[in-house]
């Protein structure tokens, strides 16, 4: 397993230890050393294989460290998995708050939603329309032999063309 202190980014500051300080000033040490327990909870929810080098440590407040870590699952390049760990005031136990997939700026994302009438545009309308009216007389035209009043058609169908009962209707 590669060694949990890394670098901050340049121009980041860091702790002694090399974890990047980002919000809220330093994070608690206890918990930003909890790199074992953070990925022990991660295990619990991705596949060993899944989960990639611990990227750092965020300071989300007073004795709540968030730690983050490459993820490597197929389809989600530049994403990061996050562990949000805490602790009361004078404990040395480590609690597991949050786990979870979140992604980073090198992410790939899927394009902002659409709504369909805003996605349509007048020109797909008008080819859509177009390539309806074009099948309308297509299907009118072909129903047997090319006439559209071919016999046994709906068109014959009464008193003069079959039976002077119409069958009942049924209802599926």
């Amino acid at each position: 397993m590669a060694d949990a202190r890394r670098t901050a980014p340049k121009g980041l500051p860091t702790t002694a230890d090399g974890i990047p300080i980002w919000r809220i000033g330093k994070p608690d040490a206890f918990l930003a050393a909890a790199v074992g327990e953070a990925r022990a909870a991660l295990a619990d929810v991705a596949r060993p294989e899944d989960i990639g080098e611990h990227v750092a440590a965020k300071s989300e407040g007073e004795r709540v460290v968030t730690h983050l870590f490459e993820s490597l699952l197929p389809g989600y390049r530049g994403w990061q998995w996050f562990v949000t760990v805490a602790r009361t005031s004078r404990s040395k136990v480590v609690t597991v708050s949050e786990v979870g997939l979140v992604p980073s700026k090198d992410s790939v994302l899927a394009p902002e939603w659409v709504p369909w009438a805003d996605r349509v545009r007048p020109e797909d309308r008008a080819r859509a329309e177009a390539e309806a009216a074009e099948a309308a007389p297509a299907q009118q035209a072909h129903d047997g032999d090319g006439s559209p009043e071919a016999e046994g058609s709906p068109a014959e169908a009464g008193p003069e063309g079959g039976s002077e009962e119409a069958a009942p209707a049924t209802e599926d």
